[in-house]
């Protein structure tokens, strides 16, 4: 019945949204109610009556407008943002109500007084890429504009809408010199994404089992706040949906959040299953689900062990959908946050070609945020890899002395961020100063443990190091916490193996590696499987590695291989002669002069 009621036409829809809403929450939910209600009633419904539009819904911190016209459309919205912006003189910026909106005119489906179909979706997504203060337009309502109202234009061109196979045309309003500030407080440059942890579904049906629950689900909560890359919503917060039927969309605007963690645990005698899942509360998809079986041993041991899996491979799924929304984002939209994923991804393809690419990300981030620790401890990283990749043409010491000073900034930009310290750990390898590294790397590992990418690069500097035993344990971990791991773990963990004489295990890694994954790859290899008496395949691997060095060499072009290998050795901090000598009579054997 509900199918033969439903009618479709054309309309201008007008979406917004409250910017921070479930920050402003947090900090006084009394007050952020009654100014929204005071807004609504003072400017949101006289704006909407006056330009003869109807409200289709309320949804807590946002609103869908259905006009006939685009030209009255686009008048509300101008005129919102306007007395919106006045409305907030006088206010503290950390108090601000500021509105982002999109507005698109398309084929909408009625059915009763709701509308769905791609006319609302493209409004609501032009709303979530707009930046504070701004509205946004389809380029369908710019056509039917003309010059109709007088107002300018920026044109963003062309943007991949989540779910809209065609790319659709952007543009933003010029507000002029009335337009809203950003308030720094709650949009910062580099715009943290936004994630609540639901009360995990206890389907155990013994109330005694709650506190285990609950100390699950705080414990997720815990761990990933140490990712100071996230926003995550404070407990009180979300618990307040306990036992509660959801929607994820209502969810997510109620709390300003764009994702939610949730999921259930059953125990059962002996053993305990929890399964979890990410949400898009934009969409409403499923971004990642997992499920953990465990025996019921020690109570605490599976309350961590499952917590920092499902918080390590949340935050790299995380990252992924991010990364996919960035591509339909217009350029000058990206947050620093934004190029600074975009660069991580580059940096993480080890190529000369990736590292340039990434440096230019980096530099785009701290562009848009100078002060932004991530984007320049990117940049330092980037500088830390340029002997192995882009500027051999300088004396060794020159890159990584600039990527040391770049570290240290970063890491006093933010001295939480476990990035920038990894980083600047690492950085302090290559001038040989291990006691300042094993300092860094501590830190890092104390600000957060979860971090699979960060226990690779402890891994290899604990092996530089000589403490093996630590070494295959951290490696181990990263694995587990990122079990679909990229092939530049198996390089890392190809070193940690080597260095610790564990020959077999190298060779393991390497079978399962692709051929290009890092320009000494095959050397390594190389050196494994000398020591194990395969010494055709040690020689083989080991042209294998002189010519991919030559390759990308960016020096002398008459330098010989003993040139090439005195890099490789700068190149690799190892920390004691012992392991230097190993390596040597490896490639020896594999019939590299060195």
């Amino acid at each position: 019945m509900a199918e033969e009621r439903a009618q479709r036409r054309l309309a201008a829809i007008l979406a917004a949204d409250v910017v921070g809403y479930g920050r402003l929450m947090e900090q006084d939910e009394a007050g952020t109610l009654a100014s929204l209600r005071e807004r609504r009633k003072s400017i949101l419904v006289p704006l909407v009556a006056e330009h003869h539009g109807r409200i289709v819904k309320l949804m807590g911190d946002g609103v869908l407008v259905e006009f006939a016209s685009a030209v009255n459309a686009v008048a509300c919205a101008v005129e919102l943002q306007k007395r919106m912006a006045l409305a907030n003189e006088g206010v503290a910026e950390d108090r601000c109500v500021v509105l982002r909106v999109g507005v698109n005119l398309g084929d909408v489906v009625v059915d009763g007084g709701d509308l769905f179909g791609d006319g609302v979706i493209i409004a609501v997504r032009l709303q979530s890429i707009a930046e504070p203060g701004d509205v946004y337009l389809a380029g369908s309502v710019h056509e039917q504009i003309g010059s109709k109202l007088a107002v300018a234009f920026d044109d963003l061109g062309p943007c991949n809408i989540k779910n809209i196979a065609r790319p659709i045309r952007v543009l933003r309003v010029k507000l002029g010199s009335e337009r809203p500030s950003r308030p720094a407080a709650q949009q910062p440059p580099h715009v943290k994404p936004s994630i609540a942890v639901l009360p995990f579904a206890n389907l155990s049906g013994d109330a005694a089992q709650d506190y285990f629950i609950d100390g699950i689900t705080e414990d997720i909560i815990t761990e990933l706040s140490r990712f100071n890359g996230l926003l995550v919503i404070a407990r009180q917060s979300s618990f307040a949906y306990r036992g509660r039927s959801i929607d994820a969309r209502q969810v997510g605007r109620e709390l300003g959040v764009q994702y939610l963690l949730e999921g259930s645990i059953r125990i059962a005698g002996a053993h305990v299953r929890v399964t979890a899942q990410l949400i898009d509360t934009i969409g409403g998809s499923h971004l990642w689900a997992e499920r953990y079986d465990r025996d019921f041993g020690d109570i605490f041991a599976i309350q961590d062990d499952i917590s920092r899996a499902i918080v390590s491979m949340a935050v790299l799924r995380l990252q992924d959908d991010r990364l996919e929304r960035v591509a339909s984002k217009p350029p000058q939209s990206v947050t620093a946050y934004e190029w600074w994923l975009r660069g991580k991804r580059a940096f993480s393809l080890h190529t000369t070609e990736g590292m340039l690419e990434a440096r230019r990300l980096f530099e785009k981030a701290v562009e848009v945020d100078p002060n932004y620790a991530r984007g320049v401890a990117g940049l330092a990283f980037v500088h830390n890899m340029a002997t192995s990749y882009m500027d051999w043409g300088v004396p060794f010491d020159k890159p990584h002395e600039l990527a040391l000073n770049l570290a240290r900034k970063a890491a006093q930009l933010d001295p939480t961020d476990h990035v920038a310290e990894i980083i600047l750990g690492w950085c302090h390898m290559f001038p040989r100063k291990y006691s300042e590294a094993k300092w860094h790397f501590d830190r890092a590992h104390a600000l957060n443990p979860n971090d699979a990418d960060g226990l690779i690069y402890r891994s290899s500097y604990l092996a530089y190091t000589a403490q093996c035993e630590e070494a295959a344990e951290t490696l181990g971990q990263a694995f587990r916490l990122n079990p679909s791991y990229p092939d530049w773990y198996l390089a890392f963990g190809i070193i940690v193996h080597v260095l610790c004489r564990r020959y077999d295990r190298a060779l393991e890694l390497g079978a399962q590696a692709s051929r290009d994954v890092w320009p000494e790859f095959p050397g390594w290899l190389a050196v494994a499987n000398a020591h194990l008496g395969n010494l055709d395949e040690a020689r083989s691997l080991g042209t294998a590695f002189l010519r991919n060095v030559r390759g990308i060499w960016r020096g002398d072009p008459g330098a010989d291989d003993k040139e090439l290998m005195r890099w490789f050795f700068f190149d690799n901090p190892i920390q004691h002669q012992a392991d230097v000598d190993r390596l040597l009579t490896g490639f020896r054997l594999a019939g590299l002069q060195v």
